[in-house]
């Protein structure tokens, strides 16, 4: 099995933000870094799943009902079932493959998960991630190559990496950003708690990001 190889070609991967995917619409581009390195991940997910991380990421948005990521993790709690760690495991024609370690009574589990819902569940249950080293060597970009050979592929990387942890196509944050820098920082707290309300969780990251400005 793929997770089982040996731990030591195992790289330890931090989360970078999440972009918006101008190369394929309604995607998102969820960027981990390595945490012994320079090189960065990037992989592509749809817009709920960017929707979940982004939530768990920002501390101060609580969604008012549990998203199906958080349910799964007070599923498993009430169960005594613990997300130890995540491995990116194998990648295949662009796909990336993920498994859930899990443990209960110290029993391990192994559980195979797409990688967006993967990260989801590590973030919650603030388990490490790891991948493979030659995964990381056959798809990891470098921000800033101080090489002149770039090819075409990664051009469009770094463009979906230029605005990190934004929401919406590029013009349209330029829009509420504009819209948003009006309103003072009691209005945009009032706004946020509106849009988290309404569970309108894109709207309130965006929010989330003027506030954060001031």
């Amino acid at each position: 099995m793929p997770v089982l190889q040996t731990y030591m070609s195992l790289v330890k991967l931090s989360i970078k933000g999440i972009s918006y995917s101008q190369t394929q619409n309604g995607a998102y581009a969820l960027i981990l870094n390595e945490v012994d390195g320079e090189r960065k991940l990037p992989i592509v997910i749809g817009a709920f799943e960017a929707q979940s991380i982004a939530i768990a990421l920002e501390k101060e948005i609580k969604p008012p009902r549990p998203l199906t990521h958080d349910l799964f993790k007070n599923f498993a709690e009430r169960f005594d079932i613990v997300v130890k760690q995540v491995i990116i495991h194998k990648l295949v024609d662009g796909v990336f493959y993920s498994s859930l370690i899990c443990e209960r009574d110290k029993i391990e589990e192994i559980i195979d998960a797409r990688t967006s819902d993967a990260i989801a569940l590590a973030l919650r249950f603030n388990a490490p991630i790891f991948t493979y080293k030659n995964i990381l060597d056959k798809a990891g970009i470098y921000l800033k190559s101080n090489t002149a050979e770039t090819d075409s592929g990664a051009q469009e990387i770094d463009d979906v990496l230029s605005n990190p942890e934004t929401f919406g196509r590029e013009e349209e944050s330029n829009q509420s950003g504009d819209v948003y820098s009006k309103h003072s920082l009691q209005e945009l707290n009032d706004l946020l708690d509106q849009a988290v309300s309404q569970e309108d969780y894109e709207k309130a990251a965006k929010i989330r990001d003027e506030i954060s400005k001031r």
